[in-house]
């Protein structure tokens, strides 16, 4: 009778199955990788993945991770390959075809049309004598002794191989290009880390009206009505020739109301603090984070070069840029 003890031993057999598969593939890993790398590394087009049912399924993800580590890369279906999209590809690719079995029709339909093309030819198959791997200019072993079906039939540890291999490929390629997280970034403006990565504090500063700007002179009762209407919880606080000269924060004000009762006659040159963090508009967001982080604050000030303030910005503004 089946039991949920059960259950957990056969996701245990997979995992045992296919890590034992992956190994084997490792070890048979030769001169012919380095080949691999060599004529992506080397070639002036891009690189094009195809194959059948589960290994396109498994081509279409190594193409994405190649496309977004530093080597252009996309997925053709072998079949529509076939009717016309094979002109997709120029001089210059390189082609990797993927089959468990080294014989799938579809792919040795167009070998014939791929090499009048100027292009190499990668195959990645589990059978080293079959076609595919005899026409290929390049051919990289994947072979598994066992599948994790019980029956042998799905293709599981077959494809976790072939999808490793893809991943190795791809770390190879990005570590010879000296890819860095700035060029991953670039290829991800939208996910956390192109933000990250990317945004600076100009894109995130309050600038213009919404600096919450006063100057020395200005009355306490004043400033508190500034420091309401822009809601960045600090006071920017300039000299007559506009430079900056201190900040003021909401924490300030309440330790101020703490010690003091009588406040009618107060300045701000009376109660900012002097030499506030500052940073420059053109710096990362991430650098502004690490600032407040290091100096345990929620704010920096924007300046210019000559020490005049030209934005704010606090903590909530990162969380919202979602940079923290």
């Amino acid at each position: 009778m089946n039991t949920p003890s059960s259950y957990l031993q056969w996701a245990k057999d997979v995992f045992a199955i296919e890590q034992a598969a992956i190994a084997e593939v490792a070890a048979s890993l030769d001169y012919r990788f380095n080949q691999a790398v060599e004529a992506i590394l080397n070639a002036n087009g891009r690189v094009v993945i195809t194959g059948m049912g589960k290994s396109g399924h498994i081509g279409r993800k190594i193409a994405a991770s190649l496309a977004s580590t530093g080597t252009p890369a996309f997925f053709i279906h072998p079949a529509e390959a076939a009717h016309g999209d094979l002109g997709m590809v120029v001089d210059g690719d390189v082609i990797i075809a993927l089959s468990n079995s080294g014989e799938n029709d579809e792919i040795l339909a167009i070998i014939p049309a791929i090499k009048r093309k100027n292009v190499r030819l990668i195959s990645i198959t589990g059978k080293p004598q079959s076609s595919m791997a005899q026409h290929a200019d390049i051919h990289l072993l994947a072979a598994v002794s066992q599948e994790a079906c019980p029956f042998g039939l799905a293709p599981t540890s077959s494809t976790t191989a072939v999808l490793v291999l893809g991943d190795a490929l791809t770390v190879a390629l990005l570590r010879a290009r000296a890819f860095t997280p700035e060029d991953f970034a670039l290829s991800h403006p939208a996910g956390s880390l192109g933000k990250r990565l990317l945004l600076t504090v100009a894109d995130l500063m309050h600038s213009g009206d919404a600096l919450p700007l006063v100057g020395e002179q200005t009355p306490l009762r004043e400033a508190i009505i500034t420091m309401s209407e822009k809601g960045l919880g600090m006071l920017v606080v300039v000299n007559a020739h506009g430079q900056l000269s201190g900040v003021f924060t909401d924490g300030d004000l309440r330790r101020l109301f703490q010690r003091q009762t009588q406040l009618t006659e107060v300045r701000m040159a009376d109660i900012m603090q002097p030499q506030p963090h500052t940073i420059g508009s053109d710096k990362l967001a991430v650098e502004a984070l690490k600032q407040m982080e290091d100096n345990k604050i929620n704010g920096l000030i924007v300046i210019d070069a000559h020490a005049r303030p030209l934005g704010a910005l606090n903590m909530h503004d990162l969380l919202q840029a979602r940079i923290v």
